[in-house]
């Protein structure tokens, strides 16, 4: 722990990356938010009370306020987040408006500086999992609830893209994947010619996906059990959108299904794909042709991290670059059998 130069007590935790820079350790720039954040809890009555916790990655800083003056006292939660994702800003108060019963709503966001506070949403799922409060069941609700929120999100998903989301709808793929098997220095030549023979494959799956019928949406792209809060059985809150693209919403369900795979074990698979594709149903679309869909969305999802990857990246200090090791991983995902 040491003290900020107001005074104030932080605990650092800087990750696995011990020697990057970020905006948090200019302090003019530290200052500047720190004005922002303390103004806007004061525009809500409430007032910093205790130590802050920072926790400083490459691609983001996350700060806890202790805060008094709300309802229990709850702490608040600073984010922010390079030039890449500063959409998340600008998405998180749209979605708030949009499906309300499914996000956080912010005290307060700054769009152009990519800025976000936001309450405390209660035990992340993550938490209540490994404390022995949660099942598979928890999994299985959370992707149902995702799934509505995503259906509710398809008339939205044009202004999704206008807020400056990256688009990644089937059509699109393709080209994503020249542009990233072109631009990474750190698949050798071997991967590199293995990659260029699975592109006809690959065209046939974003085929495929298009021909289901199932239109873009908003998809996280990376919403494991550390992103949701499970604040109440059955209630769920979904956040940190830095990853978010407008895609084909079936690619979403890659990370969470690995996420409750490591947990519960590959049997867990079909119950959590069909409670996903659960609200899918209708439409003139069988379940059948749901379940097929799910393939091809498995294994295009891994483009989309990729790409985000390679949008974060290179930050000083960081360990990975938009030609580097994350984002030669997942094009190699490409080559992954999907388990359903």
């Amino acid at each position: 722990m040491h003290r900020d130069d107001d005074g104030t007590a932080e605990i650092l935790d800087r990750g696995r990356f011990p020697d990057a820079r970020t905006p948090w350790d200019d302090p003019d720039r530290r200052a500047e938010a720190l004005e922002w954040v303390l103004g806007r809890l004061a525009d809500h009555g409430l007032r910093e009370s205790g130590p802050r916790e920072v926790r400083l990655r490459p691609w983001s800083v996350l700060v806890r306020f202790s805060v008094a003056g709300g309802p229990g006292d709850r702490p608040v939660w600073f984010k922010a987040v390079p030039p890449a994702a500063a959409f998340e800003a600008s998405l998180a108060a749209a979605l708030a408006d949009w499906v309300p019963d499914h996000v956080l709503a912010p005290l307060a966001v700054d769009a152009e500086r990519g800025w976000c506070l936001l309450p405390d949403g209660g035990p992340l799922l993550r938490r209540v999992l490994d404390e022995g409060a949660g099942t598979l069941a928890d999994w299985e609700d959370a992707l149902r609830s995702y799934a509505v929120m995503q259906r509710a999100l398809v008339p939205y998903a044009e202004k999704v893209a206008g807020l400056g989301v990256p688009s990644a709808r089937p059509d699109e793929l393709p080209g994503l994947f020249d542009t990233l098997v072109a631009e990474n220095a750190a698949l050798t030549g071997e991967e590199r010619a293995a990659l260029e023979a699975l592109r006809p494959r690959l065209v046939e799956w974003c085929e495929e996906l298009a021909s289901v019928g199932v239109a873009a949406s908003l998809d996280h792209a990376d919403l494991h059990d550390g992103q949701l809060f499970r604040p109440a059985p059955g209630r769920f809150a979904f956040f940190d959108w830095g990853d978010a693209l407008v895609g084909h919403p079936f690619s979403s369900l890659l990370v969470p299904a690995r996420s409750a795979e490591d947990r519960f074990g590959p049997a867990a698979l079909p119950r959590l794909r069909d409670a996903y594709l659960e609200p899918w149903t209708g439409d003139g679309v069988t379940a059948g042709e749901l379940r097929r869909a799910v393939g091809p969305a498995w294994r295009l999802a891994a483009l989309g991290r990729a790409a985000s990857w390679g949008r974060m990246f290179p930050v000083p200090g960081a360990q990975a670059a938009p030609g580097g090791a994350e984002t030669a991983h997942w094009l190699r995902e490409l080559h992954t059998e999907p388990p359903l």
